[in-house]
């Protein structure tokens, strides 16, 4: 069985002389992805790169400032840049999610449908914009274009991970089928 792996952060750049990195974090909880003591691995594309284990973690304006185990110079981490830090599923599992939080790549690729039961299409993308996260739904009639849908409590009704399928409450002007 190949180990899943899941992305939180891509490398853009070094920082100083004394091998850290710049991370921007693709994850909600970067707090705990990368406190020290966390195991991590970082991906040049699909090949895997290191396994890594965070020294030190601070923020800096938008980024996240790792040091790993091991790795104390420049010269341990450059090769790093522009390379995927990703979490080993086992890893992620420790997540304490609240009611209603779910992963993202959970929710991505799951069927929506409306409150009749007619099927709209599938979740394509998830964008976070303010106060909440933005959903795009690939339409499943041809022609259709994407529909993009607040996740907020008047339109996202049920999310059923077992059965795979979303209901949402298509609101007055929330899908323009006009061609």
């Amino acid at each position: 069985m190949s180990q899943e792996f899941y992305r939180v952060g891509k490398i853009v750049n070094t920082q100083g002389l004394k091998g850290e990195v710049r991370v921007i974090a693709t994850t909600d909880f970067p707090d705990k992805r990368f406190q020290p003591g966390s195991q991590l691995v970082i991906f040049d594309h699909k090949n895997k790169e290191a396994e890594v284990e965070v020294n030190s973690h601070r923020q800096h304006k938008n980024f996240h400032i790792l040091s790993f185990k091991g790795m104390p110079s420049i010269n341990d981490v450059e090769g790093f840049k522009g390379m995927e830090v990703m979490v080993a599923a086992e890893n992620r599992q420790s997540d304490d999610l609240a009611e209603g939080e779910f992963f993202y790549d959970q929710i991505i690729g799951l069927a929506v449908y409306d409150l009749a039961g007619k099927l709209l299409g599938k979740i394509k993308a998830i964008t976070q914009l303010g106060p909440n996260d933005v959903w795009t739904i690939q339409r499943s009639q041809p022609g259709k274009k994407d529909v993009l849908i607040p996740y907020i409590d008047d339109v996202v009704k049920a999310i059923d991970l077992d059965e795979k399928k979303i209901v949402i409450d298509v609101l007055e002007g929330l899908i323009d089928d006009e061609d």
